[in-house]
């Protein structure tokens, strides 16, 4: 197990280096260019010529690239064009409100969409297996920068029942509660669906098994049956899709802050893209590149805590 862990941790460096690479590469032949933004409108050639060289774009690609790896390397993401202040700081400040808003949506996709699937497995064919199944079908059709803009006009604007944008409180206290609820069901949506979609097939599959017969001739009770057998051997593919969902989150998070007004990462990588803030790209783009694959990584290792027949070797 633990030459698997340090193969899968060398593995995820490759791959953030790679994707640091594609990252920069992509920003270095954008057009635009950051050294007029940062000297400002009524800089000369001259001053944006002095401010190109402050900050390293006159060098050539590879140096730069080499740079801002070394930078990298002591954890040091570089300062901001537009605020001056250091990256690593600003993330740290907004992170925890992405982060609030992602753990939200999850939990609802988990508490709704597992128990629905479970439900359509057990209706299969019926007027419920039907209505679910449709529904989870629509809701995937539904893009969650939309769906969030109709929730804030019926229960924000309309109704007054909830706060039209923000999130400045933790999901799990009162108020953070009823800021979540729009912009985490606008984003959950398509998760929920998808719980939807997967459980139920995963479930089918553990129904026809020969256990589960054997089970229901000794006659255990259904319940018993789908929460102490059925469920956990459907987990697995479940877990796999939270892994892959909750990256999925993460990037349709970015999209639901600028609805709901969140100040998370999202909100701030969109800022940076409008303000040719390059470093806040890169930095930001690869914080959200790491989460995903360490949480991939978690994933990986539960799947020995659920099923303890999976074994990793090196």
């Amino acid at each position: 197990m633990r030459r698997y862990i340090l193969k899968r941790i060398a593995l995820m460096l490759l791959l953030l280096l790679g994707m640091s690479f594609i990252v920069f590469a992509s920003l270095y032949i954008a057009p635009g260019d950051p050294a007029t933004m940062v000297a400002g409108p009524s800089a000369t050639d001259e001053d944006i010529a002095v401010v190109r060289a402050s900050l390293g774009l006159d060098k050539p690609f590879l140096v730069q690239y080499f740079m801002y790896l070394k930078r990298l390397l002591t954890l040091d993401l570089g300062n901001s064009y537009t605020s001056r202040q250091p990256i690593l700081d600003e993330i740290v400040v907004r992170l925890p409100n992405t982060l609030n808003l992602a753990c939200a949506a999850m939990i609802l996709a988990v508490a709704i969409g597992i128990p629905c699937g479970i439900l359509t497995a057990m209706k299969k064919d019926t007027i419920v297996d039907n209505a679910v199944t449709t529904t989870s079908l629509i809701a995937l059709s539904i893009p969650n920068f939309l769906l969030g803009t109709i929730l804030m006009y019926i229960f924000a604007v309309k109704l007054n029942l909830l706060p039209v944008g923000g999130m400045t409180h933790y999901f799990w206290t009162p108020t953070g509660f009823q800021e979540a609820i729009l912009p985490a069901f606008a984003l959950a949506t398509g998760t929920i669906a998808s719980f939807i979609r997967l459980g139920r097939s995963a479930m089918l599959d553990v129904l026809q098994s020969d256990y589960i017969r054997t089970a229901k001739s000794k006659g255990l009770k259904g319940t018993t049956i789908i929460v102490g057998h059925a469920l956990r051997n459907a987990l697995i593919p479940l877990v796999t899709q939270f892994g892959t969902s909750f990256g999925g989150l993460l990037g349709g998070a970015i999209i639901t802050e600028q609805v709901f007004v969140i100040n998370g990462i999202g909100t701030y990588l969109i800022n940076a893209i409008r303000n040719y803030n390059y470093p806040v790209v890169q930095s930001t783009v690869l914080v959200i590149a790491t989460m995903f694959i360490l949480i991939n990584l978690a994933v990986d290792l539960l799947y020995c805590v659920i099923d303890p027949r999976i074994k990793y070797e090196g």
